[in-house]
């Protein structure tokens, strides 16, 4: 049916009100979801400030900067980044550059770092500052204040977590500041001085110096207020002082792992109190290796670390075994792991007893490690005597008869020069599974050579030999009961 005009007059202002009324609607809903669209297109700008910083350290620190044009809320976030790692042959800004004459414009290179620095709100979490060697400063003087300039701001900037310094050549005399939060020191080829009225980095957890020019003060004194220290890596101390040499007793309640490198200028150095000390490495460097009192410090400080699970003897430790006399009783009750250096160009009836003497004195040892070094491989006077003192049955070695499992020998020439040291371990080593040689050129590994390990009375009925030769990456198996 039809309707007049004024039923229908009367009627479509309610109609009209509705259709308006549900176009709103529609419209409001729109307006509600756009914003919704728009975060899960950009779901990124909504995570927490930590996980953003997070994926900004991953990138270089120009891609970090390029990121405050992707939103208002990106516009300062690389400014809060706390991780820097720098490199003198990188711009600061992440680019490698390819023109050699940049490594000589070092002065303006650690300038452009200061900038970065500045620009960047701190505290730091990381600073890492590594010099490649062809980095040449116009004068020395320049290094050393731009350097030290580096570190004050730092301080000024609220501190850093872990400070990693790496020079090729000396940048002069550093006052390294006092950083109240520094959890890590690494310092390489540099001379160090502490703060006036320095008491301590009491949140430091791990120290390494590698060839740090540092007074005897000092580092007695970096030492001495750093209780909390859980790793302590002093390579190659150079003292100041003329004629005094470092003298130091290390006490640390919660040292795990220790390594010293001891030379000239290193009189006395024994651990006391470290009872959670695991892991120690002894090696020697320009020292005189015949004197008395060298090898009585160094049978000191292998005796004072008697508590470790590892131990590690690097360069002619055992040769100043040589020259004291060992004490009968000595033992390593806890030691699993052992690395040592042999030298058969020099060895001799004492270093062997040394040698001897050590194994004896790790009756629960697992792993044993043994750089052997030789430069000829000849039938000379000096392959004879090592045949003559190892290539034998030998008594008295606890671990060699229960506990040693794996025997791998480092030669840093031939393969052939090692068959002594497997002959060794193959007759004494009653529960060996696996002896492995690691060699630089096996000659291929000439029939000759198996032939005569195959001879050999092998101890261990699961014994396997491993040879890989790490020039090509080759690996090859001897099973030698197969042929016995």
């Amino acid at each position: 049916m039809g309707c007049s005009l004024i039923e229908f007059a009367s009627i479509h202002p309610t109609q009209q009100r509705r259709e308006q009324g549900l176009h709103s609607t529609v419209q409001l809903q729109k307006l509600i979801q756009l914003p919704r669209a728009m975060a899960e297109a950009d779901r990124i700008s909504f995570l927490p400030l930590e996980i953003k910083l997070s994926i900004l350290s991953l990138l270089r620190i120009k891609d970090a900067v390029r990121t405050s044009a992707l939103a208002r809320s990106w516009r300062h976030l690389w400014t809060h980044l706390s991780c820097l790692r720098l490199n003198s042959e990188q711009d600061p800004l992440g680019e490698t550059c390819n023109t050699p004459n940049f490594y000589f414009v070092s002065t303006s290179w650690i300038q452009r770092v200061h900038r970065l620095v500045s620009s960047l709100r701190g505290p730091f979490l990381v600073f890492q500052l590594h010099f490649s060697r062809f980095c040449i400063f116009f004068s020395h003087s320049d290094k050393c204040v731009l350097v030290q300039s580096l570190l004050d701001l730092l301080l000024q900037k609220g501190g850093v977590e872990t400070l990693d310094l790496l020079f090729f050549n000396d940048p002069g005399k550093i006052h390294l500041p006092w950083f109240h939060s520094l959890q890590v020191l690494r310092l390489s080829r540099c001379h160090v001085a502490l703060p006036t009225g320095f008491r301590g980095f009491h949140s430091l957890e791990i120290l390494d110096l590698y060839e740090v020019e540092i007074s005897n003060h000092d580092l007695n004194l970096l030492l001495h207020t750093s209780n909390n220290l859980t790793s302590l890596m002093i390579r190659y101390y150079r003292a100041l002082e003329s004629g005094n040499p470092l003298s130091v007793n290390l006490s640390f309640p919660l040292l795990r792992h220790l390594e010293f490198g001891i030379n000239e200028f290193v009189e006395n150095v024994t651990v006391d109190s470290s009872p959670c000390l695991e892991h120690a490495a002894i090696a020697l460097s320009d020292a005189d290796y015949s004197s008395q009192n060298l090898a009585k410090m160094i049978l000191r400080l292998v005796t004072s670390v008697a508590m470790v699970s590892s131990l590690k003897l690097d360069f002619d430790v055992l040769k100043c075994f040589s020259l004291v006399t060992l004490p009968f009783n000595f033992t390593i009750p806890r030691l699993k792991f052992l690395r040592v250096y042999l030298n058969a160009d020099t060895m001799d009836r004492r270093v062997n007893d040394a040698f001897l003497w050590l194994l004896r004195s790790v009756p629960f040892l697992e792993e044993l490690q043994v750089e052997f070094k030789r430069d000829s491989f000849q039938a000379d006077r000096g392959s004879i005597l090592v045949r003559e003192l190892l290539v034998k049955k030998h008594d008295g070695f606890a671990c060699l008869e229960r506990t040693v499992t794996s025997v791998t020998i480092y030669m840093d020439t031939y393969v052939i020069a090692s068959i002594e040291l497997i002959q060794f371990f193959l007759l004494n080593a009653k529960g060996l599974k696996l002896l492995k040689i690691d060699y630089f050129d096996g000659g291929d590994l000439m029939p000759s050579f198996i032939e005569e390990l195959q001879k050999v009375e092998v101890a261990s009925s699961d014994a396997k030999v491993m040879f890989f030769n790490r020039v090509t990456d080759q690996i090859t198996n001897l099973c030698l009961n197969d042929s016995n």
